[in-house]
């Protein structure tokens, strides 16, 4: 017997509020929906995201998005399965806000609700997009984490490395502020570094002396913030110095994933898994010259290469509904006593990154 579940997504971990609807039918996932309302131009001014006004803008379109994704799906609450909504890690008033509106739609339309970690929505991503089969090697990385997980099913996950200071994006984000570029920070950089000599800056590639899989990249923003000021008249940066820069950081990030990537790769392939699979996920796998760089480590270990469309590789809520099915189905479930959650780990049993706060790993 063929089971059809449709779930509402809602994310609202950050600065993009977003609503959708998903359905698996005979074991396919289809995307009926997906509607995403972003904060850029309300963040601008300021260089970054601030937490407060993400958290009210939240409050505002919350609603909106879901109607216009029941909308846009055909369906109504009536025909939902259950309720699947980001409970953490994340800016705690963005996730506060995401999960009062999945409890007050659960408990007014009697459907289940089902807290899904943001990170799983989208470690996960790549069995809605492609079906891939457990276990695969997912590389996380996004504004705000980077990790390698051996993802071996809905709620088993093994980090093998990270990032131990700022993420990749979020260099990005703090390389186009150096750079006097637009946020997010990433898009921006990747326009700037087409048009650059890769070659004219020699930046560093952090800990690839080290062993393992675990990466910095703050190092790699000090060194620009000095090349920069090497090479400003007058406090001005010359355009082509900027798309230099950008070209030489965006090369440094790139080799630095890509190599850490090969060791996990070999991590990954010593337990012999039936169908080798490499798939990367979050915003930062936007980036065409990183996406790039990882398809030939993958390639060259003889393992598929697997990137969601660029569409679902940044915050959305498709990712949500579709983790939510996955955890209903091994038997996930909440109810209204579902917490917000600011930190919250994949892999419960590795030990914390370094500077994850007192308050305990961030994920």
């Amino acid at each position: 017997m063929t089971e059809t579940l449709t779930f509402l997504g809602i994310e609202s971990s950050c600065d993009d509020t977003a609503a959708a609807v998903v359905r698996i039918r005979d074991g396919r996932g289809e995307v009926l929906a997906s509607v995403v309302a972003g904060q850029a131009e309300l963040h601008a001014p300021f260089g970054g995201v601030v937490p407060e006004l993400a958290a009210r803008a939240h409050a505002e379109k919350l609603d909106y998005c879901v109607e216009e994704a029941l909308t846009r799906a055909g369906i109504a609450l009536a025909d939902l399965t259950a309720v699947a909504v980001t409970a953490g890690p994340g800016l705690i008033g963005g996730v506060l806000s995401g999960v009062m509106c999945a409890k007050g739609i659960a408990a007014g339309a009697g459907l289940p609700l089902v807290g899904v970690n943001h990170l799983a929505g989208h470690a996960l991503t790549p069995r809605l997009t492609d079906g891939l089969a457990f276990p695969y090697l997912m590389l996380l990385v996004s504004g705000g984490h980077c990790q390698f997980l051996i993802v071996r099913g809905p709620e088993d996950f093994s980090r093998i490395g990270g990032t131990i200071d700022d993420s990749p994006g979020e260099a990005f984000d703090k390389t186009a502020k150096l750079l006097a570029l637009p946020q997010p920070g990433g898009p921006a950089v990747e326009a700037e570094a087409a048009r650059g000599d890769v070659r004219r800056f020699a930046f560093p590639r952090p800990l690839l002396d080290r062993a393992g899989c675990d990466m910095s990249f703050s190092g790699l923003k000090t060194a620009l913030l000095r090349a920069r000021d090497g090479v400003m008249v007058l406090g001005r940066l010359h355009a082509q110095d900027r798309a230099d820069l950008c070209a030489g950081f965006q090369a440094a990030v790139a080799d630095v994933l890509a190599e850490k990537s090969r060791r996990a790769l070999a991590l990954y392939l010593d337990e012999n898994p039936v169908s080798p699979a490499f798939a990367v996920a979050g915003g930062v796998s936007a980036n065409m010259t990183i996406r790039a760089a990882l398809e030939t480590v993958s390639v060259a270990a003889g393992s598929a290469f697997i990137a969601p469309p660029l569409a679902l590789c940044t915050d959305n809520a498709a990712m949500i509904a579709w983790a939510g099915i996955e955890r209903f189905r091994a038997g996930g479930r909440d109810d209204m006593t579902l917490s917000a959650r600011p930190r919250w780990p994949l892999d419960a049993t590795a030990p914390a990154m370094l500077g994850s706060g007192k308050k305990g790993a961030k994920a």
